[in-house]
């Protein structure tokens, strides 16, 4: 299937280069230059993944991502001149599914993109959904094969990352993951230290189950160790 991709980047050069590289890869692709525009082209649900740049005029980056979390959980790549670690902690905790820095290689943007399209539409639709694909943890429901997690009867909206991580824990009941296992096994990339993507996507992750789930808890910290779901 055909994915289609917004740039979002007020630096045309920048926005066309990557244009480029994704339409060489078989993508359709648009291009916004603000963030009122990539907020018009997000109002249908004809977007698959965004390209989001975090320094614009106007309506920055994150204000964007913010507004499109607020409704959609459409995979979000965020790019950034800023490459500090409180700089990617913000993106991600507004709601970014990945963050790269600038100057970036166009070939690891395209694997970024890759593996995010991967991990969020599973190559193809949804097949018929059989029993296996569906984890119930109490009233939780996550259903692997729809991308969907439902608390009795409502849908709480997870992006692509959170809900790999839930599906990983609530899998394997009991078991202790730590952040280099959650990353290498979510990611799909080798764990370097001070990597903070998991710390960051779990605590929203938590705080979103948390608020749905009428303050239950059921992601807990094994001091130390890492991440479990109660067996």
């Amino acid at each position: 299937m055909n994915r289609h991709i917004l740039i979002v980047d007020d630096d045309p050069k920048i926005a066309q280069l990557i244009e480029i590289y994704l339409s060489n890869e078989g993508y359709t692709v648009s291009k916004a230059g603000d963030g009122l525009s990539a907020l018009e082209f997000m109002k249908d649900d004809k977007i698959d993944l965004v390209i989001l740049d975090i320094m614009m005029p106007g309506l920055d980056g994150l204000s964007v991502c913010m507004k499109i979390r607020e409704t959609k959980t459409t995979p979000i790549l965020m790019i950034s001149a800023k490459d500090g670690d409180m700089d990617k902690i913000t993106g991600l905790m507004t709601g970014a599914d990945d963050y790269m820095v600038k100057p970036f290689n166009p070939l690891e943007l395209i694997a970024r993109v890759k593996s995010l399209l991967r991990r969020t539409y599973f190559n193809g639709q949804p097949q018929q959904t059989q029993p296996d694909n569906l984890i119930r943890i109490q009233s939780l429901e996550i259903n692997k094969q729809t991308h969907t997690v439902m608390f009795e009867g409502r849908p709480i909206k997870l992006t692509p990352i959170e809900f790999g991580i839930l599906h990983l824990l609530a899998s394997h009941p009991g078991r202790v993951f730590n952040s280099e296992d959650i990353f290498e096994m979510i990611w799909k990339e080798k764990y370097y230290d001070s990597n903070n993507s998991v710390t960051v996507h779990m605590s929203r992750l938590r705080e979103k189950l948390v608020k749905e789930m009428d303050g239950e808890k059921i992601i807990h910290t094994v001091w130390g160790v890492g991440y479990k779901i109660e067996a």
